[in-house]
């Protein structure tokens, strides 16, 4: 399994340390450090910007996003781009907006929300090389009962006897073992190191890490140490592995 780690990480040192030999995940509204990942990563993934914009209530403007992998997209270390997409949106925009899409089908991924139906996921999965999972809706908080159910769900429709995914899956926001480990993904995301490396309360004890450098690749060792699961144990009780769906 890929390990991309969200940029940007702060300081660029630590950014530039962490990410050698490695994969970066830049955002479409967060730029600033794709210079770093094309030298130092082994390959990058770019993802739209579509969460923060969310959070944030901005406004996106696609063509621009669209323009912007054009110039990037035939890189060597390029591997994908997240298709544009509205995270509390209905069926109806997330499909238009793949209408919209103008890349090849090879280096671009479709978003299928966690809340959306069990068939538009075998629908892209079928059609797509690789899809992102997205959590959303009342399966938003990732890893809780009520995602691992879903999750359970998703993962039954999609993969085959031998529990081996009909396309290659990236999960968005579950670069955490405890997740990453229980699941066939090609790939996985997260900021957790440019989220974590700063804040000084969680680094306490007698062997403290000297500067945020070495924080980053502590957590990047830390991350990487698992893999993702080979398979899905397909039809296995879900509860069972991770309580309650209720």
């Amino acid at each position: 399994m890929i390990h991309y780690h969200g940029l940007p990480i702060t300081p660029a040192s630590a950014a530039a340390k962490v990410l050698s030999g490695r994969h970066a995940f830049v955002s479409y509204l967060n730029p600033q450090q794709l210079e770093i990942a094309i030298e130092a990563c082994q390959s990058f993934a770019v993802d739209n910007g579509a969460f923060s914009a969310w959070k944030s209530g901005r406004v996106m403007n696609w063509p621009d996003y669209f323009d912007w992998v054009e110039s990037i997209k035939r890189l060597p270390g390029f591997d994908f781009a997240v298709i544009p997409d509205v995270i509390d949106g209905d069926e109806l925009q997330n499909n238009e907006l793949i209408d919209a899409w103008p890349h090849e089908p090879w280096l671009s991924a479709p978003v299928w929300h966690m809340h959306e139906s069990i068939q538009r996921l075998q629908v892209l999965a079928r059609n797509w090389p690789r899809v992102c999972i997205g959590s959303s809706g009342r399966f938003a908080t990732v890893g809780d009962s009520k995602w691992w159910h879903r999750m359970g769900e998703a993962m039954n429709a999609i993969c085959d006897d031998m529990g081996r995914p009909i396309c290659k899956l990236h999960g968005l926001r579950m670069l955490n073992p405890e997740v990453f480990r229980h699941l066939p993904l090609t790939s996985a995301d997260s900021t957790n190191i440019a989220q974590n490396i700063g804040i000084d309360s969680a680094w306490r004890g007698t062997y403290m890490p000297p500067d945020k450098d070495w924080r980053a690749m502590i957590m990047a060792e830390r991350i990487e140490s698992m893999n993702g699961a080979s398979c899905w144990v397909k039809h296995a009780p879900q509860e069972s592995l991770f309580g309650d769906a209720a």
